[in-house]
């Protein structure tokens, strides 16, 4: 019967795990996909690793939210990290822990994942409908009544949105969720990209084109006051940097452009307070005297960011290590300390790895994902005002909103018919 129907819009993470949850608790289930796959952009996460969660606890998870953690307490607290590794166990998908306390399955591919939860859909008699976009959500009287495709009307007691964000349109996130959400009266959070490569100015990253840095320390400043700090690993570009401390700081750095004077202050020897590094540079220069200054920066940077070190400090490479001068010194000790990069843009948001901003969550109950302004309207996932850093933070978030999202709709299409309450 149509009232014991629950409709899912969008097969990635966040639709499969609400289809397969609300399947699970008895619901009859259609899962529509705009595409003709499920789990594009799931198999393309981690570089086609799928970096599934993280091991951090709670209040680490929720802070790596900012602004939007604190509405992820509840979904968290119900379906967690422990709880999504032993769900893809059980599936077949053993997953192992790697620095930084990211997840990964233990093959090392994002497809598996993808393939799991399908194999579950198939197994719980999800009717899975490809090609099949969604034009409209169907209400009347504050109560959601069904959806109108591209070929017909779908009656349904719930609807589940879980359309993604804005980034790789390929994938199918082209959106959608944004309209059908606006369309029932919902606030959406102006979009914008997070996770995403900068742009800066001059001819420097695109000199460095290719080098990674590791063990880096890197600051956002905002005309000269810090906004942001990120320790690890940056990759420069054709155009600008990326890599995934940058990625972390890039959502801040979109917010701030046009603020400002942004800038990037790169401290390529972090682990070295200014009088260690002043003893360091002390001793180098005088165990190599006769060598020049190209040469002895040779063993303390990648050989590919010599050169245009020595033109941003304005000493000869060819001046003999031993002719120095203490001012010359402190150029080099302060350029190393602090390597500044002016940021001028980011790459558009088809190219980020998530979207920032969606749904308002004020509209929504953190509990049961319900909407508050529609009765059996959900929503999960990207198409939410809920972004984290690299780490495996997003998926997690997906997958829970998503298995909250169809443990409540399949509690409230039996409540409406059976007036009864589904056991977990």
């Amino acid at each position: 019967m149509s009232e014991q129907r629950v409709v899912v819009i969008g097969g990635g993470a966040a639709g499969m795990m609400a289809a397969c949850r609300a399947a699970d608790l008895g619901a009859q289930v259609w899962l529509l996909e705009k595409t003709n796959r499920l789990g594009k952009k799931l198999r393309l996460s981690g570089k086609g690793r799928c970096n599934l969660t993280n091991v951090a606890d709670l209040q680490t998870f929720i802070e790596h939210f900012e602004a939007t953690g604190p509405f992820l307490y509840s979904v968290f607290y119900r379906f967690f990290s422990d709880d999504l590794r032993a769900f893809f166990e059980a599936r077949g998908v053993p997953t192992v822990i790697e620095r930084g306390g990211r997840v990964f399955p233990a093959s090392s591919d994002a497809h598996q994942v993808a393939e799991a939860l399908i194999a579950e859909l198939r197994r719980l008699d999800v009717q899975i409908r490809l090609r099949t976009a969604v034009k409209a959500l169907i209400t009347a009287h504050g109560q959601i009544q069904g959806v109108r495709t591209d070929a017909e009307q779908v009656d349904a007691g719930a609807v589940i949105v879980a359309t993604g964000g804005a980034s790789y349109p390929g994938t199918g996130s082209t959106g959608d969720g944004y309209r059908l959400a606006e369309s029932v009266g919902h606030r959406v959070i102006p979009i914008r990209p997070a996770l995403v490569p900068l742009v800066t100015e001059g001819d420097l990253a695109p000199r460095l084109q290719g080098l990674s840095l590791r063990n880096v320390e890197v600051s956002l400043l905002l005309d000269g006051h810090e906004i942001g700090r990120e320790f690890g690993e940056m990759l420069f570009t054709h155009d600008g940097v990326s890599g995934p401390i940058i990625l972390t700081l890039s959502g801040r750095a979109v917010d701030a452009l046009g603020q400002g004077r942004l800038e990037l202050s790169i401290n390529l020897k972090p682990a070295l307070s200014s009088e260690q590094l002043d003893q360091r540079l002390l001793r180098d220069l005088d165990q190599h005297g006769k060598q020049t200054f190209r040469v002895v920066l040779k063993g303390l940077l990648p050989r590919k960011l010599v050169e245009p070190f020595v033109e941003l400090a304005g000493i000869p490479g060819d001046k003999p290590a031993h002719q120095i001068t203490a001012g010359e010194r402190a150029r080099v000790r302060a350029l190393l300390q602090d390597l500044r990069l002016t940021i001028i843009g980011h790459h558009p948001l088809a190219e980020a790895i998530i979207t920032a901003g969606g749904v308002d969550t004020r509209e929504v109950n953190p509990r049961t994902m319900e909407s508050r302004l529609v009765r059996g309207l959900y929503f999960c996932g990207e198409v939410l005002d809920i972004q984290a850093d690299t780490g495996g933070y997003n998926l997690q978030a997906a997958f829970s909103t998503g298995w909250v999202a169809g443990e409540s709709a399949a509690r409230a299409v039996f409540g409406q018919e059976k007036g009864k309450t589904v056991e977990r």
